[in-house]
């Protein structure tokens, strides 16, 4: 289909869309102008620039004889440009074709509920689980543990069962129910149903008392002693598995929480990130003692890449405060020193920046002694600068009390927005004006003072009296005669006449 270009040579460059009459008009015809060269090339061009253009506003431009295809290409790629700044979406980045598209929210490594995100995969020697089958048969979960419960019992119950009717079969004792005179091996044992409930009242020590081993089958007899020790280890290996999965500490975990935010702000003017702890039951955890990892990888001089790598972060181990009496609820500070990961993080460059910062707190249950550990994240987006946590406890009539419905509020209080290093150049700046200006001030004081004229006055007094008297010699800085003794004395300084001295 060929597409003649007189018609788009006529409108404006920007606008190429026809006049539209309103009702009652007829079209007016412009006089033809001259049509620029035919070709593909153009037409594409300009069926391009009604695509792109279409919703932007008309404005002057030179006609398109007088633009290159430089400037048209430069013009329609501004025009795009500007068009693309009035759709975005603000927060959202820009994929390839200008779509909308939401930032990628980083994995975390370990979940708010303290999970650790981590899957072992390919892994080779899986017999070492067999190794230790009491901590694998623990570290299952409750639907598995259930399951490997009941058909231990089952499968035991089940094994020797079969192995009662194989004996009640090849003794014959089948084939002799109904004679009196015949001793069985087990008595009442009539088919496998029977056999079953014995080998179950066996290994469970029931002793209904309806069937009974006889003394003429020694084979019965080693086999109910083999079956009485199997029994009492599959009863001592199952239910303390079980004991101890249920008395796992992890629900005590449960009852510790941790803020949803963590926050930075001045604490004795100096940057504190912090974050808050608390304790639901009344029963105490024992030697609380309070951890923090930051998750964050880099780049080694050498150019290895680390990922996920750990580094520590002191929340008072040096001075002890990491060991928490966790009655109430409390704020974990760390404070941005050299030391810190944080200590050339600013406001800014927080918001751009990618981590995680891992909290851990061990302690031992006071109720079972037995060792518990909770632990929960925060990403760079969960740390609010320049905010701090709002006090929830109160003194009520005798106690104190813990509103824990403030537990995770936060207020914004005044914070500088550099880092920590800023912050101390800017003090260490300070201190030395104010060193400066303090040791010239009582200079000023010293050589400036009010008095300083009458200091003069007195010292032209003083030597006119002195030319009258004869000359002195002062040694100490004494100027006056009538103190020059005292001050000698006290100086270790002698002032002596000239005729004393010539002598």
């Amino acid at each position: 289909m060929a597409l003649d270009n007189t018609g788009f040579s006529s409108c404006p460059e920007e606008s190429l869309s026809l006049p539209v009459p309103e009702k009652g008009e007829e079209p007016v015809e412009e006089a033809p102008k001259e049509a620029p060269p035919t070709d593909e090339q153009n037409t594409s061009e300009e069926l391009g620039h009604v695509v792109t253009t279409e919703t932007a506003p008309p404005t002057q431009a030179p006609s398109n004889n007088s633009m290159t295809f430089q400037d048209k290409m430069a013009a329609r790629e501004a025009q795009a440009n500007q068009h693309r700044k009035k759709i975005q979406v603000v927060g959202q980045e820009r994929g390839r074709f200008g779509w909308a598209r939401s930032k990628r929210k980083r994995q975390r490594y370990v979940e708010k509920n303290g999970r650790c995100n981590v899957q072992h995969g390919n892994m080779r020697e899986t017999y070492r689980y067999l190794t230790d089958i009491f901590t694998t048969l623990v570290d299952l979960n409750w639907r598995c543990s259930l399951l490997v419960f009941v058909m231990a019992y089952a499968v035991t119950w089940l094994f020797f069962g079969a192995i009662w009717y194989l004996i009640a079969y090849c003794r014959g004792d089948l084939d002799h129910l109904e004679d009196e005179s015949w001793t069985p091996c087990v008595n009442n044992v009539n088919g496998f149903i029977s056999a079953f409930l014995f080998s179950i009242e066996t290994e469970t020590t029931i002793g209904y008392g309806y069937r009974v081993i006889t003394d003429q089958c020694p084979v019965g007899t080693m086999l109910l002693l083999l079956q009485a020790i199997l029994g009492s280890m599959v009863n001592a290996f199952m239910v303390g598995c079980m004991f101890v999965k249920i008395s796992q500490p992890n629900k005590r975990a449960e009852t510790l929480v941790f803020s949803r935010n963590a926050v930075i702000s001045l604490r004795d003017d100096k940057l504190c990130l912090m974050f808050r702890v608390g304790d639901l039951r009344s029963s105490h955890i024992v030697g609380a003692n309070m951890r923090a990892k930051l998750i964050k990888s880099k780049q080694t001089q050498e150019g290895e890449f680390i990922p996920l790598d750990q580094t520590d972060i002191s929340v008072g181990f040096e001075t002890g405060d990491d060991r928490l009496f966790l009655v109430s609820p409390l704020v974990i500070s760390h404070e941005i020193d050299v030391r810190s990961p944080f200590w050339d993080m600013s406001q800014n460059q927080l918001e751009k920046e990618d981590f995680e910062i891992v909290v851990i707190l061990e302690g031992m249950v006071e109720a079972t002694g037995m060792t518990c550990q909770a632990r929960s994240s925060y990403l760079a987006e969960e740390v609010m600068w320049g905010h701090r946590f709002s006090p929830m406890m109160c003194l009520a009539e005798g106690f104190f009390d813990v509103d824990y419905g403030a537990f995770h509020h936060t207020f914004e209080v005044d914070t500088p927005s550099c880092s920590a290093r800023e912050l101390a150049l800017a003090a260490a700046r300070l201190d030395a004006h104010l060193y400066w200006s303090i040791s010239s001030r009582l200079d000023e004081e010293k050589w400036e003072g009010p008095n300083l004229t009458e200091q003069t006055g007195k010292s032209t007094d003083s030597e006119s009296v002195r030319e009258e008297q004869g000359p002195t010699f002062t040694v100490g800085g004494v100027t006056n005669t009538q103190d020059q003794s005292v001050v000698g004395e006290q100086n270790g300084s002698v002032a002596t006449d000239q005729s004393e001295s010539e002598a």
